[in-house]
């Protein structure tokens, strides 16, 4: 009974630190595209799109964590909560840093890399619905859509927007924010993969014949849903 109790403060806490970063960073997004519209010079529309895209995915992560379905099972101790907790705020650190002086083709490059991978974010978020997570939890199996070409396509999607914003704060600090980034997620993969592993028997079907992260150049989707 405590450990229930634990566990559930424990998923609280945790969905009220996700809540309140992503609130921040929803809110930081609407004040600079507001700067941009008002700019004397007339917006910047790649810049725009880039925060309206940032904005619209951060309130989508902050609404599924609102109304996510209740856990079958979480993941036990505390490594997998802070690999969790880091691995989703390292990369929400980046604009942080003193943003770099790019060439006009490096710019349209982050840029595009941003909107490509907050689109598919996007779109992954509206294939897993209520069972979405932070923490390593389990609450259903997905294994259509995107998660019938990777076993992982939320990380895959957000890493390509990460890169995209490393590249305007390009520096030895962004570098290794997004490298140390990518650990702790590859970590929580494998936290995750743990749990799903002792909730669902059928997991290691899936996973057997399901890349981690990198899609095969010609993928047998043999899964439709579970």
């Amino acid at each position: 009974m405590v450990s229930v109790r634990v566990a559930q403060y424990a998923d609280l806490a945790g969905r009220a630190v996700v809540i309140g970063v992503f609130a921040f960073v929803a809110t930081n997004k609407i004040a600079l595209a507001i700067s941009l519209l008002q700019d004397s010079q007339g917006p910047r529309f790649l810049d725009l799109a880039s925060h309206l895209a940032s904005v619209a995915f951060v309130s989508l992560i902050v609404v599924m964590t609102l109304f996510r379905l209740k856990p079958i099972r979480s993941a036990e101790g505390i490594e997998p909560r802070i690999s969790a907790l880091v691995g989703t705020c390292l990369g929400v650190s980046l604009p942080l840093l003193p943003a770099a002086v790019n060439p006009v083709p490096l710019q349209v490059t982050a840029l595009v890399l941003i909107l490509i991978g907050w689109t598919l974010s996007t779109y992954v978020l509206l294939w897993l619905g209520r069972s979405f997570s932070i923490m390593a939890q389990a609450r259903s199996l997905v294994t259509h859509g995107p998660y019938a070409l990777v076993r992982h396509p939320l990380y895959l999607s957000e890493e390509i927007a990460t890169v995209g914003i490393a590249i305007n704060f390009l520096s030895l600090e962004a570098v290794l924010i997004v490298a140390v980034q990518w650990l702790f997620q590859l970590r929580r993969m494998t936290n995750e993969e743990q749990v799903l592993r002792a909730s669902f028997p059928e997991y290691e079907a899936y996973a057997k014949h399901t890349p981690k992260v990198i899609p095969r150049l010609f993928p047998k989707l043999r899964f439709g849903h579970a």
